[in-house]
């Protein structure tokens, strides 16, 4: 029996969508999928990134993290994005992945990926809600089948209750953010079955 194939990919300088991103890595391979980890590539520059000691760190804790691939959309069946807000934006490191996609836009590659994405800000008030509607723009123009948790589960009341995708501030994400992102992760893995008709592992 095939498994659903489900790319988690995240962009995160100093850590908190990273940690969003295991989060659902552990979830969809709980529930049976084939998973892949990827981040998307840094374009901040080396200076930047040495003047702020947690975002090195995190960049070099994070290196042995593949880095995502054009192939890696063509290959999942389900897509979960985690991605941190820039003035209400998505990151620009995100941006021009996705930017990258257009060749595969234009086979049709794209077509019905099943996509969901959480996001991150400084305080509660970031951007949060603005980056990841920015995001699902884009999976519009894909064809894609958006998911979003909405308020299918007290989870997203006790994370926050964001019903556009998962989100949370800055820093150390609070058990109540992982649970959502669980949440999230599983109706993500369970529409992405039932668009590409693979039956749930038993």
């Amino acid at each position: 029996m095939s498994a659903v194939k489900i790319a988690v990919i995240y962009y995160s300088a100093t850590g908190t969508n990273y940690q969003m991103a295991l989060e659902a890595e552990k979830a969809a391979k709980e529930l049976g999928a084939e998973v892949r980890l990827r981040r998307v590539k840094e374009l901040a520059p080396d200076e930047a990134i040495q003047s702020n000691p947690q975002w090195k760190d995190h960049v070099q804790k994070t290196a042995h993290v593949p880095v995502a691939t054009l192939e890696d959309l063509e290959w999942a069946d389900g897509i979960v994005f985690s991605v941190p807000t820039r003035f209400g934006n998505m990151a620009a490191q995100m941006k021009q992945f996705l930017d990258t996609a257009g060749p595969l836009w234009a086979q049709g590659k794209l077509t019905n990926k099943v996509v969901t994405a959480m996001s991150s800000a400084a305080n509660p008030h970031g951007g949060q809600e603005a980056t990841l509607l920015s995001l699902y723009t884009m999976m519009y123009h894909w064809g894609a089948v958006v998911v979003t948790p909405g308020y299918t589960d007290e989870k997203i009341y006790a994370a926050g209750g964001n019903p556009y995708g998962t989100s949370t501030t800055a820093g150390a994400v609070s058990p109540e953010v992982l649970a959502a992102v669980r949440h999230q992760t599983a109706r993500l893995v369970d529409i992405t079955r039932r668009v590409k008709q693979v039956p749930a592992m038993v």
